[in-house]
């Protein structure tokens, strides 16, 4: 009988021990946060923001059991949350162990069209106990309005598809996206796109976007110009650098700051084969997948594209790939890719003034050099004037020759990061042969502001200063930041100049 006895006694003790609820009490107020205030960032109206996180301390060595955690606006509000693995906008008696801690996620969606702004400041509070206990952490996310296109639902439930270009078996490639109306043609700077799959301009029209816009790219989506279409972007210099407000910005739709640098949000512009008279002024072309494609026709004089004071950085692939394409361009910076930086491939007809093609590329192993040029199918003429090669590999820049196309280039006046050594007469990497190479400086220092955040204006170490060729400037007097330089040019797009010295 003891022995039963005792284990009655044993079970009573342990499954009192078990019943941790008889033993919480109320939180008095006594709640620690990890912030004072969640701040959300901005997102789009209608488009859901990304998961915050606000953790709670019970720094006390008593057990607490929290009476409520809800939001001011209750039902109403925009803000969703997550307690303890619990979706909902009111939780009650949320248990906390002594010197413990648990996660309140937290994530919005909210509709601007119920105000009449632009830009609207959206708030709430989240609540923790009530009365003398109160304790609360206030909300905020800026909610900005936009122009949404996007793919229609046809009839047979399935989405718009327009075409963007060939696969390597000439199978022409379909994607969803949408065909922009004559009322679509006209990007304004009032308030900013975002775009759903690939918004085409049709044949035969042209897509104007005024200095200042903002255009935002939805995941796999992009922007494809067709035959006989193009693309004129009249973005222009801006003195304030933080706000850019002339430039024209293309990025994804995530506007976190955590994701302002993380490529692949998006997919590709294309110039599609016969699409003529395209035109890029003052623009940064940020995070896609592939920046710019132009698959150039290089039999029509009118394929063409200048591009113009512009940066292509920070894409998964290739910033940009042109295809026996056209291009003439000054003050054009190409930086960071996870694999070629600019690609000039089957051939073409190319010329770049005063260009920065840096490759310091960090997130993953790449292949790619800075700059690729090879001349597969069609015959090749590129000339570089004043112009910087560079990155974090020992080679960045490769040449392909193919003997059966013409292969003519010239390196005037630029710095060049290569390893290849090769003295041979006819070499296409003999850097002695003036032919290919008038006056080029190997492997010296660029002295970037900060090249592995694609930050390419030069400092005062940078070999670059005061070496250009005067008479390649004469069409590049100012530089990408409207700085002169008519006498005495550095390479690249960047000129240095004295109210910089502390870079």
């Amino acid at each position: 009988m003891r022995i039963y006895t005792s284990l009655i006694i044993l079970i009573i003790i342990f499954g009192s021990s078990c019943r941790k609820d008889f033993d919480y009490g109320p939180s008095s107020g006594n709640l620690a946060f990890s912030k004072d205030t969640v701040y959300l960032d901005t997102v789009f109206t209608n488009i859901s923001s990304s998961t915050y996180s606000l953790k709670v301390f019970n720094t006390t060595r008593e057990d607490v059991n929290i009476p409520s955690i809800q939001l001011k606006e209750g039902i109403n509000s925009a803000y969703r949350l997550n307690v303890d693995g619990q979706d909902g906008k009111a939780f009650k008696n949320i248990p906390l162990f002594a010197q413990d801690s648990l996660y309140i996620f937290i994530e919005i969606t909210q509709d601007i069209s119920k105000t009449q702004q632009n830009n609207w400041l959206y708030t709430d509070i989240l609540q923790f106990d009530s009365g003398k206990d109160l304790q609360e952490i206030p909300l905020v996310t800026l909610i900005k309005d936009a122009v949404f296109l996007y793919p229609t639902i046809l009839e047979n439930s399935l989405k718009e598809q327009v075409y963007i270009g060939k696969d390597a078996n000439e199978k022409n490639i379909f994607v969803n996206g949408l065909t922009l109306t004559d009322e679509q043609l006209h990007f304004t700077n009032t308030i900013p796109y975002v775009i759903y799959g690939y918004a085409s301009v049709p044949e035969g029209k042209q897509l104007i976007i005024d200095a200042g816009s903002r255009i935002h790219f939805h995941k796999n989506s992009g922007l494809v110009i067709q035959k006989n279409a193009s693309i004129q972007i009249n973005g222009t210099h801006s003195e304030d650098e933080e706000l850019k407000k002339g430039e024209v910005i293309f990025e994804g739709d995530r506007l976190e700051p955590e994701l302002t640098n993380i490529a692949g949000q998006w997919g590709s512009i294309i110039l599609n084969q016969g699409s003529i008279n395209n035109i890029i002024n003052h623009t940064t072309v940020k995070n896609g997948t592939t920046g710019v494609v132009f698959n150039g026709e290089i039999t029509n004089p009118n394929s063409n594209l200048q591009i113009n004071d512009s940066q292509i950085y920070n894409s998964a692939n290739i910033n940009l790939w042109l295809k026996e394409a056209k291009v003439t361009s000054k003050n054009l910076v190409i930086g960071g890719a996870g694999n070629i930086g600019l690609y000039c491939n089957l051939g073409g007809n190319y010329s770049f003034t005063h260009a920065t093609i840096a490759n310091y590329w960090l997130n993953s192993f790449r292949e790619g050099p800075a700059l690729r040029i090879d001349n597969f199918t069609k015959e090749l003429k590129i000339v570089f004037n004043n112009s910087i090669i560079d990155g974090n590999e020992t080679n960045e820049l490769v040449l392909e020759k193919n003997n059966d196309s013409s292969f003519i280039f010239l390196f005037n006046h630029c710095m060049i990061t290569s390893d290849i050594e090769d003295n041979t007469t006819n070499s296409i990497n003999n850097f002695s042969n003036t032919k290919y190479y008038d006056t080029v400086f190997l492997n010296k220092d660029s002295s970037f502001n900060d090249a592995i955040n694609n930050i390419f204006n030069i400092r005062k170490s940078s070999f670059a200063i005061n070496i250009g060729d005067l008479e390649s400037t004469s069409n590049a007097p100012v530089d990408i930041k409207n700085t002169d330089r008519s006498s005495s040019p550095d390479l690249g797009a960047f000129e240095y100049f004295e109210e910089n010295k502390g870079f």
